[in-house]
């Protein structure tokens, strides 16, 4: 594959993490700890990409004009958008109907970024020219925002005023020209089938040289369940990698992992497992816990190995049979989450929050899935899983034969490892809370696998299990983030 320049990791403001960042003072990073956030991302651990959110909230259009004014030595060193990146991620307007216009300001304000950076290098440098587009599931969504962009915000600079100037002669021209869009692919009809997204995306803005492609882990886990989603990403990589041979054109995949099992289980003591689970995924995301809930010797030295390794060719699967495997673990993972809504969003309130602003909302909060039921976020259902002692990876694990866990092992290298390292944190002793078929189910899946528990995580979730019996509401927040602590994650 030719060389790209395209950082193979992504920082994200996932609020994932139990510890605070050392920057900021305060337990829900915001604001100005956000630009702290990029810097460091950068500079201490070596990421070349943030991504930063700009749904759900006032999208800060100043963040180019901040980073450059705070940390001058850096960037005068590393160009913003040559050596680091920054890629924005957008409100989709097919969905968030409310968050609609957020999409339009933001395109609005490239240009002006664009400006503040040819201020600073005194060069035509563009410092953010790609957007993702969350839960994209139609190829037309990505080139609405290539036509709106090229037409009504950098096209508006070619129309004349009072018929004797241009825009471009009044306020200054207008660039870059042309964005990078990426689909970021979140249900299990479009994972199974990107390529009817990503070729006819490639076919209209007639791109030629590569194509990034984010597929999300921790949405379809809690839609669909996490094996299953393991089972639909092993078919998407494999599609995509299918999409560049035909079109001859560089497919990098971009994988949304967290650190917990449920989300990809993806921590700095854990990637080179990842890596050959996926080994086509181009660019990781790290999210909040890989950045803060570790040592910084074991964050950036699992950020040297990714920067230094190269992707290699998807993992070869049987679609059809996979197909037929993820169609029973979704069936009987919605059954049990039905069960255990009540108990679920018992927990949720006491869930510590780790950022100040809603983030990306996820497609759960549109298509209700699991039979109506109102669910939280991928991050606070874990959170609240585990603070149970229940992990969220067991659930519908159950409707694997012996000839389906063969299969598993066969295409899944993980699959024992990944079971062990939930297992640890079960607690057989709160499960008795729990309606009896839950238990049986459960108990089944625990004898797949020798494990072995974590005698101090199980201490944790007995006591905030009697925490939240008795009400005790002020010590379930500290105990869920005590838990926490012990796991290297929150949710």
């Amino acid at each position: 594959m030719p060389k790209h320049n395209v950082s193979r990791t992504m920082s994200t403001q996932h609020p994932d993490n139990v510890n605070n960042p050392f920057f900021s003072d305060n337990s829900e990073i915001a604001g100005e700890d956000e630009i702290k956030e990029v810097f460091y991302t950068y500079s201490h651990i070596h990421s070349r990409e943030q991504l930063w959110d700009c749904e759900g909230k006032e999208a800060d259009n100043f963040v180019v004009k901040k980073l450059l004014n705070k940390y001058e030595p850096y960037f005068s060193k590393h160009v913003l958008g040559k050596e680091v990146f920054l890629t924005l991620r957008v409100p989709n307007p097919s969905i968030e109907k409310s968050e609609a216009k957020i999409l339009l300001e933001t395109l609005e304000s490239i240009p002006r970024n664009f400006d503040a950076a040819k201020l600073f290098y005194n060069d035509d440098v563009a410092p953010i020219f790609e957007i993702a587009l969350p839960m994209t599931t139609d190829y037309k969504e990505l080139v609405r925002i290539a036509e709106y962009y090229k037409h009504h915000v950098v096209g508006k600079q070619h129309r004349k005023l009072g018929g004797e100037i241009s825009i471009a002669e009044w306020i200054g021209s207008f660039k870059p020209e042309t964005l990078r869009i990426i689909p970021l692919i979140e249900t299990k009809e479009t994972i199974l089938n990107p390529d009817e997204i990503v070729e006819g995306y490639l076919k209209n803005e007639k791109v030629d040289d590569y194509q990034r492609v984010w597929l999300a882990r921790s949405d379809p886990a809690l839609n669909y369940g996490n094996l299953a989603t393991v089972l639909m990403l092993k078919v998407a990589f494999q599609k995509l990698g299918d999409i560049q041979k035909k079109t001859s054109i560089d497919i990098l995949p971009i994988l949304g992992c967290g650190s917990a099992p449920f989300r990809g289980n993806f921590k700095p003591t854990n990637i080179k497992n990842c890596i050959k689970g996926y080994p086509s995924v181009h660019t990781y995301t790290l999210q909040s816990a890989f950045k803060y809930d570790y040592s910084m010797h074991d964050v950036t030295t699992a950020v040297k190995f990714l920067n230094d390794s190269k992707p290699s060719k998807p993992v070869a699967v049987n679609e059809k049979r996979c197909t037929s495997i993820i169609e029973k673990l979704t069936e009987e993972y919605q059954k049990q989450v039905k069960i255990l809504g009540k108990f679920i969003n018992e927990m949720v309130p006491y869930i510590p929050s780790r950022r100040k602003r809603k983030l990306h909302i996820g497609l759960f909060g549109y298509s209700r899935s699991v039979g109506g039921l109102k669910l939280p976020r991928a991050i606070t259902f874990c959170a609240a899983m585990y603070s149970y002692g229940l992990p969220p990876e067991l659930l519908g694990m159950n409707a694997l034969s012996s000839k389906d866990i063969d299969h598993m092992k066969d295409i899944y290298a993980n699959f024992d490892n990944d079971l062990k390292d939930s297992l640890q944190y079960l607690n057989k002793d709160n499960l008795k809370i729990f309606p009896n078929e839950i238990v049986k189910k459960i108990e089944y899946v625990s004898k797949m696998v020798d494990y072995y528990v974590d005698d101090k995580h199980k201490k944790i979730t007995s006591i905030i299990l009697e925490d939240l019996k008795r009400k005790d509401h002020r010590l379930l927040s500290e105990n869920i983030a005590r838990a926490g602590l012990v796991r290297g994650f929150l949710g």
